[in-house]
């Protein structure tokens, strides 16, 4: 039985532009299963590109890849032009892209404050952790919030910390994965209209990533495109 494949090509009608973030031919497996198949897709600066699929199809593989957290089996990634040959925090780039997950309580350490979550990449790379405070609050985080755990708050807050913790080294790329799944219309449409603002503000390219093809059609101007790929047996 032949392994199911997930080709996706996003057409790029602005080669004039700037580099920004491509993928060209990507292929991911683990061990026997392909996971993603020559997917190529070009992400420019001061743009918002929607990705919709069904659960299972590789979209979160595909954003890892693009976020340098996971190497491709196959395949070139290119940011602002130069090929990426290392990856995760051997990667120099790393801090010029930034991840937001669909389940916040998995991409925090559970032992973390608030505020330890949305000032870590200002720690880690000792830069004033001004900046951070500011995104808390404009995210919506009231200081009395800051010193509570992860189990402590909702998922919407736990949410606007780690949007704050991916803006706070004003990464050029952002990439969305599911990021509004798990809360509710208005934090939704807070967040959106927050990282839109700082794409606005700072020329970064968003990629948003959803099953919720309204959400990104309303999200994108409708800049979307579909993507099926493979879903497992």
């Amino acid at each position: 039985m032949s392994e199911p494949t997930s080709t996706l090509t996003v057409p790029d009608t602005r080669t004039q532009q700037a580099p920004g973030l491509e993928a060209e031919e990507i292929t991911v497996s683990f061990g026997r299963h392909r996971v993603l198949d020559r997917v190529s897709i070009a992400l420019r600066p001061g743009e918002t590109l929607g990705l919709a699929g069904p659960s299972g199809c590789g979209k979160s593989t595909l954003a890892r890849v693009l976020a340098l957290l996971l190497r491709p089996s196959r395949g070139t990634v290119r940011m602002d032009g130069h090929p990426i040959s290392r990856w995760r925090h051997r990667a120099p780039q790393r801090t010029r892209v930034a991840l937001i997950f669909q389940q916040p309580r998995m991409a925090v350490d559970p032992r973390f404050t608030l505020e330890d979550v949305f000032t870590e990449p200002l720690r880690a790379t000792r830069r004033p952790l001004d900046r951070a405070y500011e995104l808390a609050e404009d995210l919506g985080l009231t200081r009395e919030l800051f010193t509570r755990r992860p189990h402590e708050v909702s998922d919407g807050q736990l949410q606007r910390a780690c949007v704050a913790r991916a803006l706070a080294l004003e990464p050029a790329y952002l990439i969305c994965d599911e990021m509004t799944t798990m809360l509710d219309a208005s934090t939704q449409a807070h967040l959106v209209s927050r990282i839109e603002a700082y794409r606005e503000r700072t020329g970064a390219a968003v990629l948003a990533i959803s099953h919720d093809t309204e959400l990104l059609d309303r999200w994108t101007d409708g800049n979307v495109h579909s993507w099926h790929g493979a879903v497992p047996a």
